[in-house]
């Protein structure tokens, strides 16, 4: 933005001013937030006077530089109408005395405020807009700094001029100048204050905008870790569960606050500036040697949400690797870090001290047991929030071995809406983000822990041996920001009185309404998803026996599915890769993804060896962006001929488990409707047919043809739920009602489903994964088709009798007689403890 008539005079600074600009000015590259700050000034006929939160030569040759730039009024120019003594319109609040000769005194307001304010209240018809503006330099890092450059990176600290210096010198090119909205001193005028009093309050008023300016742009000030801690152990929560603790196990009182205090060292984070800015410079060249780059997708939306909010990235959690990624994603795009919530068991030797001071803080796996350790937990979290600290962790509770999203466990989300109730000075936003891959660092692992492997504990010697795998490429990492939810919205929506009830211990709506956020975070995350050329290739490619294509079917496959994602898109915030058929495979073959088979009536595209089990992963990360269009077509792989309606009511009726399985974001009746537009869009693409003049009956082609073939590869990545969801169904008619607790129907699903795995079409782990039918289990019980009795027993009724009918219209008739006949043959057996994942 160019403001008209401005002009910059330089050489009218004093004689300090210019030598320190002259040394100064080659060495600046100056971003300013917002990008065009003269339209923060457009059409203003008052005065203008710049403030700084503190003084120094250095930034004022910055915010000249700055204004000069943007053409905006300068700085170093006397204000219109002599409102100041001095030749400038520019104020600090902060600055200090003295040169070379001089004691440094830091001044805490500014004289030249006085000045303006007692003129203003002299002539009523004067106004003054004053302009806070932030610098900051060496916030960002660039890929040519140095160690010996982080030493001077922007802090709190108050540093002296030559140490300034040498910062604008080092680290000149990574200056930030961030403007704000000007703000008329009349205003402040007419609150019938004297003078001083007026000074005193704008001073105060404008300490607090610079420091949450600071705080957003390089982090909250937490140099002081034993204040936080000591003041967590002081809290009345905590000093009452000291107290509990002492007389339940008969221990002195300073002992029980000696265990406390252990408690909250070994939870707390030690953050420091220093190391996180060192991180960013090690990570930069890791992600570009390691992944190719990350690709960020809606990252605007969360600059426009973030701003006056106490934010929380909810991610995904596929890989160790998202620790580092979402932090340090933030860091270069000029967003403090947030503190992370991570799994004690990574608290190891030296890795645990780095990890502390990049901001993570530490909770053991499972605490309820233990009130003290609750409590002390429970405060430090609400202290982060009083803080104004931003935070990070994953509901998941657990990195996901098969790709999908997990259950949420809602333990530090319940903790972060007490501390809202508790204490809401500022609103809350949760931001879902998700993390898409081309390749896992892990993969190998999971195969592993999937077949019933026990997972490795985390060790030095572990991370030394896993440093090998940095030598391999793992394609590009995809970040995604999907819709924020502003908590105080969704309270209000829930609860709608949750106000007046806030300050209560307990409130009976509480756990409700923690569990319905969880969930929709999950369904936010994958409204973000990105599709990524592994992602297209697996869900090809796993939908044939022995996962492998002809290439020129490979291609109409990849290009079928991004039409359906294109014609009907599941969010506007859903990413797809820009590459071509052509181009995805020629990619998935540099990534040794898949392999080429020369023939002479075509090539044949496969997955090689344990390269088909992974492949699942990463099929799994979209399967929900294509569950309507599987289900549409799972109508038709046994049935040639299918009424509309039924494909609308059949899937309404199973929608509830699929949508609790993949995290589906329409309702019921959403769902309905947007199966009629899938079935018009079918029918655009020749893979349905409508008979009659209203289009009721509706038709695929005969199995030979293209169409077919493709209706029946679109299918199948569905498919695998429903064989599931029948074993489960067979399993509990066959045993009868009240026969099977639902920890035995858990356990003999997954000793069945391996087993149909070992005698037929081999399927990868996943596919007996306990997790995946505790979710359909409960989901039964949920929508009351099967229930406890008095015994813990599963009872049921018609309504299961009607599900396994219905299950002939989807599974061959060969597939329900193995099902049916491992269900005879199966016995109840006792569960097995599964070990925790992390």
């Amino acid at each position: 933005m160019v403001l008209d008539g401005v002009t910059h005079h330089a050489d009218r600074a004093p004689w300090l001013w210019r030598v320190v600009a002259a040394l100064t000015r080659p060495w600046l590259k100056i971003r300013t937030e917002p990008p065009e700050p003269g339209l923060l000034l457009k059409a203003r006929q008052t005065p203008v006077v710049y403030l700084l939160e503190r003084y120094g030569i250095s930034n004022a040759v910055i915010l000249e530089e700055a204004c000069r730039e943007h053409l905006l009024p300068p700085p170093l120019m006397p204000m219109p109408g002599g409102l100041m003594h001095k030749s400038r319109a520019l104020l600090a609040l902060s600055r200090r005395d003295g040169l070379w000769f001089r004691r440094p005194r830091n001044r805490t307001h500014s004289s030249g405020l006085s000045q303006i304010v007692a003129a203003l209240r002299a002539d009523p018809n004067l106004d003054v807009h004053v302009v806070p503006v932030s610098i900051f330099v060496g916030r960002a890092p660039a890929s040519e700094s140095g160690w010996f450059r982080v030493l001077f990176a922007e802090n709190w600290n108050m540093v002296g001029r030559f140490r300034r210096l040498l910062g604008v010198l080092l680290n000149g090119r990574d200056t930030i100048v961030h403007f704000s909205a000007p703000v008329s001193l009349r205003d402040v005028l007419n609150d019938g204050m004297d003078t001083e009093r007026t000074v005193r309050k704008a001073s105060r008023v404008m300490r607090a905008h610079f420091r949450r300016i600071r705080t957003a742009v390089i982090g909250p000030d937490l140099s002081h870790r034993r204040t936080v801690i000591d003041t967590a152990i002081n809290a009345e929560g905590v000093r009452q569960a000291i107290q509990a603790s002492a007389g339940k196990e008969r221990i002195k009182l300073e002992q029980a606050e000696a265990r406390a205090r252990s408690f909250a060292w070994e939870i707390a984070a030690d953050y420091s500036h220093t190391v996180v800015r060192s991180a960013s410079f090690l990570l930069q060249p890791f992600w570009n040697k390691l992944y190719g780059g990350i690709r960020t997708f809606n990252f605007d939306t969360l600059k426009q949400a973030a701003p006056g909010h106490e934010v929380v990235y909810v991610p995904c959690h596929r890989s160790h690797i998202d620790y580092l990624l979402v932090s340090y994603l933030l860091y270069v795009n000029g967003i403090v870090p947030p503190h992370i919530a991570a799994g004690v068991n990574l608290n190891l030797p030296v890795v645990g001290s780095l990890l502390r001071k990049g901001g993570a803080f530490f909770l053991r796996r499972s605490f309820r047991a233990n009130a003290l350790y609750s409590a002390v937990f429970s405060e430090y979290v609400a202290q982060l929030f009083k803080r104004g600290v931003s935070l990070e962790y994953f509901i998941e509770g657990g990195r996901s071995r098969t790709g999908r999203l997990l259950e949420p466990r809602a333990g530090m989300l319940a903790m972060t809406v007490r501390s809202y109730l508790r204490e809401s000075q500022r609103p809350v936003v949760f931001q879902p983000v998700y993390i898409g891959y081309e390749r896992l660092l892990e993969g190998k692992a999971y195969i592993g822990e999937l077949s019933g492997k026990a997972k490795e504990k985390e060790s030095l010697w572990g991370l030394f041996r896993s440093l090998k795998l940095l030598r391999e490429k793992y394609g590009k990492v995809s970040v995604s920001f999907g819709e924020p939810i502003y908590l105080a919205q969704h309270l209000d929506n829930a609860v709608p009185n949750w106000r007046e009830e806030a300050k209560q211990d307990k409130q009976p709506w509480f756990n409700d309404t923690v569990v319905d956020l969880a969930h929709r975070i999950m369904v936010n995350i994958n409204r973000a998803a990105d599709v990524n050329p592994i992602n297209l290739l697996a869900l090809a490619l796993l939908a044939t026996p022995k996962h492998a294509m002809a290439e020129d079917d490979l291609i109409r496959q990849i290009e079928l599915f991004r039409r359906l994602l294109a014609e009907l898109p599941y969010s506007d915030r859903v990413s797809i890769t820009e590459m071509s058929a052509a181009e995805i495979i020629q990619y998935g073959e540099q990534m040794k993804v898949i392999e080429r088979v020369k023939h002479p009536l075509g090539d044949v595209l496969e997955a090689p060896g344990d390269m088909g089990v992974m492949l699942s992963y990463f099929r799994n990360n979209v399967l929900h962006l294509f569950a309507s269009s599987a289900w549409v077509a799972c109508c038709f792989l046994n049935n040639r001929r299918l009424q509309r309606a039924s494909v609308e009511r059949l899937g309404r009726f199973i929608y509830p488990f699929i949508q609790n399985e993949l995290f589906l974001s329409w309702t019921e009746e959403e769902f309905g409707e947007h199966l009629q537009q899938r079935i018009e869009g079918f029918i655009r693409l020749g893979l349905l047919e409508a008979d009659g003049e209203d289009g009721r009956i509706l038709r695929r082609k005969i199995g030979q043809t293209d169409e077919a073939y493709q209706l029946r590869v679109i299918a199948t990545s569905l498919q695998q739920a429903f064989e599931r969801y029948y074993i489960a169904i067979a399993l509990l008619v066959k045993k009868g009602a009240k026969r099977l607790s639902t920890s035995e129907l858990e356990n003999l699903c997954h000793l069945t489903a391996q087993r149909l795995s070992l005698l037929h079409t081999q399927a990868a782990p996943e596919f007996f994964d306990k997790s995946l039918f505790r979710g359909f289990i409960s989901t039964l019980r949920e929508k009351k088709v099967v229930w406890l009795d008095d015994q813990a027993k599963l009872d049921f009724g018609q309504d299961l009798d009607t599900m396994a009918n219905d299950a002939k219209l989807i599974l061959s008739r060969e597939l329900r007689h193995s099902i049916l006949k491992l269900a005879g043959e199966s016995r109840s057996v006792d569960i097995a403890p599964t070990p925790k994942s992390a």
